[in-house]
C-alpha cells in the first residue's frame, strides 16, 4: 500500500470542489465535515479516514475510490478491480447468480493475465501448448 499523500489530495480535493462551483463551507456542510477540518485537509494538514474521503466524494459526485488513489490509500489498478466489480453488481438486468459468475470469470482473466510467476496456464488447457504458432 503507498503511503498517505495528503498534498496531492489536498489540491485536488481543491480542484474538485471548484469545478463543482462549491464554496469551502457549502462543501463541508454537505459532506458533514467542519470548515476548518476541511480547510486543513485541503492545505495538506490534516490526513482524512477513508470514510470522510467517502463522505467527500459523495457530497463531489465522483467515485471514493478516486479519492482513495489520491490519498494513496488504493492502487491506481485496484480501483480499476473495484470500479468494474462495483459496475457489475449495480447491473439490474443481470440476477445474482449471474453477477457471482461474471465476477468469477472476470478474476479468472486477472489472474491470468497477471505478470509475474503467479500468471499460469489458460483453461482451454494444454491443447494449444502443442500447437504450431500460426503466422
Amino acid at each position: 500500500m503507498a503511503s498517505l499523500n495528503v498534498g496531492n489530495l489536498g489540491e485536488f480535493l481543491r480542484e474538485q470542489r471548484r469545478s463543482a462551483q462549491l464554496s469551502l463551507r457549502q462543501l463541508a456542510d454537505a459532506a458533514g465535515v467542519s470548515n476548518p477540518y476541511l480547510s486543513q485537509i485541503e492545505r495538506g494538514l490534516r490526513k482524512p479516514s477513508a470514510e470522510i474521503l467517502q463522505q467527500l466524494a459523495k457530497a463531489l459526485r465522483i467515485s471514493a475510490e478516486t479519492l482513495y488513489v489520491q490519498a494513496g490509500i488504493l492502487d491506481e489498478r485496484d480501483r480499476d478491480e473495484t470500479e468494474t466489480r462495483s459496475v457489475i453488481l449495480a447491473d439490474p438486468s443481470i440476477n445474482e447468480r449471474q453477477k457471482q459468475v461474471l465476477l468469477q470469470i472476470y478474476e479468472s482473466f486477472r489472474k491470468e493475465n497477471a505478470p509475474g510467476p503467479a500468471a499460469g496456464p489458460t483453461l482451454a488447457g494444454s491443447a494449444d501448448d502443442d500447437a504450431e504458432p500460426s503466422n
